[in-house]
């Protein structure tokens, strides 16, 4: 085969970047815009050694799963890979690659596997929302997206995922744009003001922030915009991002109020978390709050442990296993996170909670060899990139008598387990747990249990 042929495949698997898995004659092809169960025509674009990627012509049989995306920019725009996919296929989808990964890489035969917890609506979930901010081909200012794997904006000032109020705020940022003629940013020549809106939503406090992002120092006529936005119901905070450097980084460190409070707040069961713009917070707060039950219910917690949560952001999981914990310690990176996380416990009078500002590979091996600090249970949450090694080994010297590790990449949590597997801890239950509908990602949560 070679570039140019035409060839037919039944898509019997998803990438995990959303695309269509076929073969023909035994060679493996990737195909965007196909889902599991379709019969496509396909023009090879290009070949590797073992695999080539192809473009779908025409399908000649529709998935039996196949429905008709909802988001009319949803083929065109990089957010929603597998919107095109029923969503109770998408999470069958996502409990098998969780379940492979395992199998494939951390080498367990038979994962115990709970199964994975869905939504109610796989629409209207996120809190958070980042639009760039630029020109059409005709002129025009738009806000929107960037395409997969671009940096080519496409424009939608209502992503269905997101909430509604998102488009009011597009609206009014866009429309002052054009009435003081203020520039968008341009990627390229490093020119232009206005490079990103941000915009994050409390679900449960209904408290809404907008996060204005440029080139610059100031936004001209900013107080005229406020006006507008403050009229929206629910606006609490209106901040502006100076961020001056040539970067595809979205958020600057400096951070100025231009309109009420620097932080929103919202609710996870019980516990009222404030947020600042550059706060990490699970974007589906539905989703999170089952998510956190289920990392609890792992835990065992009898009121009796020493619990130590690594990656700990604003400490959302850090207060929730307080509750039920003796004393819960933190550790984040970030040092703005790990003041939130402060304040956090403060504002819900959470007094055994600690928190330590490093990388958790530094102050775990750090705590445990000069203070002989102990754990009960042991939460992990880690990038995608999963845990260091030095991190693991400090855990498995730690002889915890649980570990919850929490993973938004199944293939890196795969890689760990193995490596926790050999050095003496069993797992035990495994959960899926769908927070972010209409993608191909997954969060998993799993119990392992010291031999």
């Amino acid at each position: 085969m070679k570039k140019d042929d035409i060839i037919t495949l039944r898509i019997e698997d998803l990438s995990s970047e959303g695309l269509g898995v076929g073969k023909c004659d035994g060679f493996t092809f990737f195909v965007k815009d196909t889902v599991i169960g379709d019969i496509a025509e396909a023009k090879v674009m290009k070949m590797k050694k073992t695999y080539g990627y192809a473009r779908l012509m025409r399908l000649i049989e529709a998935s039996p799963d196949r429905v008709e995306p909802p988001c009319p920019v949803a083929r065109q725009c990089g957010g929603c890979q597998i919107q095109a996919l029923r969503y109770q296929a998408q999470l069958a989808f996502k409990e098998k690659k969780v379940c492979s990964n395992l199998q494939r890489i951390g080498g367990i035969a038979e994962p115990p596997m709970e199964p994975i917890i869905g939504m109610e609506n796989p629409l209207r979930y996120r809190n958070k929302a980042q639009f760039p901010i630029g020109r059409s081909r005709d002129g025009r200012l738009i806000a929107g997206f960037y395409a997969g794997r671009t940096h080519t904006i496409v424009e939608c000032r209502d992503c269905l995922l997101g909430a509604e109020v998102n488009r009011q705020i597009l609206d009014a940022v866009l429309k002052h744009m054009e009435q003081y003629d203020i520039e968008p940013y341009d990627e390229t020549t490093g020119s232009g003001l206005v490079r990103h809106v941000m915009t994050r939503v409390g679900f449960r406090t209904g408290q809404i922030m907008v996060c204005i992002v440029v080139n610059g120092r100031s936004l001209p006529h900013s107080e005229e915009l406020c006006a507008i936005l403050a009229a929206i119901p629910g606006m609490t905070s209106i901040m502006l991002n100076s961020n001056l450097e040539k970067t595809n980084v979205i958020m600057g460190k400096d951070l100025k109020v231009l309109w009420g409070t620097e932080y929103i707040e919202d609710l996870i069961g019980d516990v009222r978390f404030r947020i600042s713009p550059l706060s990490f917070y699970q974007v589906n707060p539905r989703q999170t709050q089952k998510l956190y039950e289920k990392v609890l219910e792992y835990a065992g917690l009898t009121g009796q442990e020493t619990v130590w949560d690594l990656y700990c952001g604003i400490g959302t999981i850090s207060l929730f296993l307080a509750q039920k914990a003796r004393q819960v310690y933190g550790v984040e990176l970030v040092p703005e996170a790990i003041r939130d996380a402060q304040q956090n416990a403060e504002l819900n009078g959470i007094t055994n909670a600690e928190f330590y500002v490093g990388r958790a590979e530094d102050v775990l091996p750090r705590k445990y060899a000069d203070e002989g600090v102990r754990a009960d249970v042991i939460v992990v949450d880690p990038p995608r990139k999963g845990c260091e090694e030095s991190v693991l080994e400090t855990m498995v010297q730690m002889q915890p008598q649980r570990i919850v590790y929490v993973s938004c990449d199944s293939a890196t949590l795969a890689r760990d387990l193995k490596c926790l597997g050999e050095r003496g801890y069993e797992v035990k239950k495994v959960c899926p747990v769908d927070m972010f509908g209409n993608s191909v990602h997954c969060e998993t949560i799993c119990k392992l249990v010291r031999k």
